[in-house]
């Protein structure tokens, strides 16, 4: 089964039919969650994309947390994969785990999640981490192939994101957006963690014990 073909099929046609003039990032999200259930099996992961405008995040600054929290801003939401029993996508989903012969989807151990700083390094649930990989691969295929720049008559990124930032998700938006499309966003994520990081080593600071 060619996975990321059926995606790329099932994106493409939704992507050419968006018509706004400000638009800015395309919002592939992935998202697992322990509410989601497929045939009894919980925490299995969804599809979706959508589009961010101008207009929509009120012309926020470049680097701003207004421009670049997705989960508020998407537009235009469409699902290819949906945490339901009857959703073609999600039975595509399964029959291409079951060619790629994983097992127990939905599982994450607790022990692999986070780091000494309490950053989120894990891949999320069984099957969650082989479907970004193929969202990001279908997202970097239109954008080699020039579809979005043919499109909207200039670079857009297309984003692959969760709720919340983290490493592998900056991994797999670089890799969707192999001509530096996604800077602005890459940059926006780099100030966050560095921000982040700081305010970690502040709060250790003032909970040292003597």
């Amino acid at each position: 089964m060619d996975f990321e073909g059926y995606l790329y099929d099932r994106v493409l046609p939704v992507i050419q039919s968006w018509n706004e003039k400000d638009l800015y990032a395309i919002s592939f999200f992935v998202y697992s969650n322990e509410a989601y259930y497929y045939q009894g099996i919980s925490n299995v992961s969804e599809f979706c994309i959508a589009y961010c405008t101008e207009e929509g995040c009120g012309h926020a600054p470049l680097f701003s947390e207004e421009r670049w929290n997705l989960p508020l801003c998407r537009e235009g939401e469409t699902y290819i994969i949906s945490p339901d029993d009857a959703d073609a996508g999600m039975q595509a989903l399964f029959a291409w785990y079951k060619q790629l012969g994983l097992k127990n989807i939905g599982y994450e151990s607790m022990d692999d999640m986070y780091d000494e700083n309490m950053c989120y390094i894990g891949k999320g649930p069984i099957g969650y981490y082989e479907l970004l990989c193929a969202v990001s691969n279908v997202a970097k295929r239109l954008q080699t192939e020039g579809i979005i720049r043919r499109k909207f008559g200039h670079p857009i990124p297309i984003i692959v994101h969760a709720l919340e930032l983290y490493d592998l998700i900056k991994k797999a938006t670089e890799h969707a957006n192999p001509d530096g499309e996604a800077e602005s966003f890459l940059q926006f994520y780099r100030e966050m963690e560095e921000e982040t990081a700081r305010e970690w080593e502040d709060y250790k600071a003032s909970h040292e014990t003597i």
